[in-house]
């Protein structure tokens, strides 16, 4: 039936998919992807999608593979006479490299923008950009939704007592005073020194903690270096507890070990990033009916601006 939603899923993440589908309403789109023994590989839709509103859900975490196939799909959908084509990239890869900040360096998310406008994408729906500035790299819209959205709801459950919210570094700290200012808290930032990628040399506290509940809030969560010594010098100062949040876990690397040796109570993350393995210590909430209610505000022309929260 023209006009209709179909949602179908990349390699990446098909459990959220499914779960966004499900919130929605609707099945998930039937696909298949044909591999060949050098590598190469080529996805197709198994159902009409002429004159329909694509939603393809592929979050492009490494492998590469997972961006390529994206935009091999974009270019099907494409092909195949679909109305409107949305990417719904719950993590944004490659947003890190949003700006020359050495020379002779690519502006990785840029180039991303360009291979997915390229391939015929009508909008991206995304969710944390490492930088907002990468919506203004498109041109084509771009909603970009706040884990705020769920996360605000799970921090209230929590009820702590003496909550302060905590950036690991200072380039998340408008993102720590964003989460302050709307559950009424103080807020404290870690100053941190870099001789290279994923690795600190130095780390300063800059705020109060003793006899506090700490959050820590970041977009994402790597290598856990960063976090897990933030956790650990903040129960040093005398903090009760150190907890975090954080949207995207990509957990690489020896995070997990980092993780379950550190002092922090609770890791707080989305399923944006599917896991790689179970943890104690990590919590998934998700954020599939986030992106369902979304979606159905964006194929009927309705306004999101109530999804972002802060």
């Amino acid at each position: 039936m023209p006009n209709q939603v179909k949602i179908f899923s990349g390699s990446s993440n098909n459990e959220l998919a499914q779960s966004i589908a499900k919130s929605f309403g609707v099945e998930l789109g039937k696909t298949s992807i044909n591999r060949f023994s050098d590598g190469e590989f080529q996805p197709a839709f198994e159902e009409s999608v002429r004159g329909c509103d694509v939603f393809i859900v592929q979050s492009t975490n490494p492998p590469t593979d997972n961006i390529f196939e994206l935009l091999l799909m974009i270019d099907a959908a494409k092909r195949a006479s679909a109305r409107r084509i949305i990417a719904v990239i719950p993590y944004f890869g490659f947003a890190r490299q949003d700006r020359k900040d050495a020379p002779r360096v690519p502006i990785g998310s840029k180039l991303m923008a360009n291979m997915l406008t390229a391939a015929g994408v009508s909008r991206v729906m995304t969710m944390d950009l490492h930088a907002d500035q990468i919506q203004g790299f498109f041109e084509v819209p771009v909603d970009h939704l706040y884990a705020s959205a769920v996360f605000s709801e799970a921090l209230r459950k929590l009820n702590l007592p003496n909550l302060v919210m905590a950036s690991p570094d200072m380039g998340g700290s408008k993102r720590a005073y964003a989460y302050a200012k709307h559950l009424e808290t103080e807020v404290v930032v870690c100053y941190k020194q870099r001789k290279k990628a994923n690795n600190i040399d130095k780390m300063f506290l800059i705020g109060e903690v003793e006899g506090k509940d700490v959050m820590l809030i970041d977009d994402m969560i790597d290598t856990a270096g960063t976090l897990t010594k933030a956790a650990d010098i903040m129960m040093e100062k005398g903090a009760n507890s150190v907890r975090a949040i954080c949207t995207h876990p990509i957990l690489s690397g020896k995070a997990y070990e980092r993780i379950e040796n550190s002092k922090l109570t609770e890791l707080l993350v989305t399923d944006s990033i599917q896991l790689k393995q179970k943890s104690d210590k990590i919590r998934v909430i998700s954020v599939a009916d986030l992106f369902a209610k979304v979606i159905y505000k964006v194929h009927n022309y309705e306004s999101i601006s109530s999804y972002f929260i802060f």
